[in-house]
């Protein structure tokens, strides 16, 4: 059989890039679970996200990076996340252009609030902000960051 996609794939972009959008389509095409590192991370609760704590955050993480086959989406670019970085078959840098992110995050907060996107998160004003805010950061720091790791899987930064 023909193989079309590496068994394990990492996707990696800034908020608004289009991870989760990418995703979706590939776990869909190729029947291959996705998982998005923010769930990794954050517990949902409908009373608000919590934190996971390091150590089951990593547990979990491991989990993922030992099945056969994954695709791990997500904006994170620091060491907790190095496992799914060094396991991956694929890594696919989404550079989307900064004013395209910054029209998809107004357009999915707006979708989000008239309840015709649906989230993981309550799509507070505050989240919003911080949306904008994540965004400049990923223009000022996290695409080298992300650019030394691509080329040097140990990179911590």
């Amino acid at each position: 059989m023909k193989k079309d996609l590496p068994d394990k794939i990492h996707i990696i972009g800034s908020v608004g890039s289009g991870k989760t959008t990418l995703a979706r389509k590939l776990s869909k095409k190729y029947n291959i679970q996705y998982y998005e590192l923010d769930n990794v991370v954050w517990e949902r609760h409908k009373s608000g996200d919590i934190r996971r704590a390091d150590e089951y955050r990593d547990k979990y993480l491991e989990q993922i990076v030992s099945m056969k086959r994954w695709i791990v989406e997500g904006a994170h670019n620091h060491y907790r996340v190095g496992k799914s970085f060094k396991n991956a078959d694929l890594i696919i840098f989404l550079d989307t252009p900064y004013f395209l992110r910054v029209f998809r995050i107004i357009n999915r907060y707006v979708r989000q609030l008239i309840g015709v996107e649906s989230a993981n998160y309550t799509p507070f004003f505050k989240m919003f902000k911080d949306m904008f805010r994540w965004n400049r950061v990923f223009e000022k720091e996290s695409r080298s960051k992300i650019l030394r790791r691509r080329f040097n899987p140990e990179y911590i930064d």
